[in-house]
């Protein structure tokens, strides 16, 4: 769990009622776009995408290699998954209960 709470305040829990009230994809899929950078919506999907990775297993040099992403970046994704609030683990574990997961992943053949 994260020591330091300082970043709930009353303007990121306002952004969760708010991502919590989209109704479907194409409505988050806008509001998305609309909220972050092209640059930051990537970085999002990249996290992601690591997290799935580091839950299939897959060694941080071959996710490196498949995404583009820094052995930093994995690094810090894998500290999360496995040390962090917990989100990570959530939401894998619904999609692939859900089975939705694996997803298809950037850079992987399919």
């Amino acid at each position: 769990m994260v020591a330091d709470d300082s970043w709930r305040t009353d303007d990121t829990l306002a952004l969760f009622d708010t991502i919590l009230s989209l109704k479907d994809r194409a409505e988050a899929e806008h509001f998305f776009r609309d909220l972050l950078t092209l640059g930051e919506l990537r970085d999002l999907a990249l996290r992601w995408s690591v997290a799935r990775l580091l839950d299939g297993g897959m060694h941080y040099a071959e996710i490196s290699r498949r995404t583009g992403a820094s052995t930093a970046t994995i690094t810090r994704i894998a500290s999360w998954l496995h040390h962090g609030e917990g989100g990570y683990r959530l939401m894998l574990d619904r999609m692939r209960s859900a089975g939705r997961l694996p997803y298809p992943t950037a850079g992987i053949d399919r």
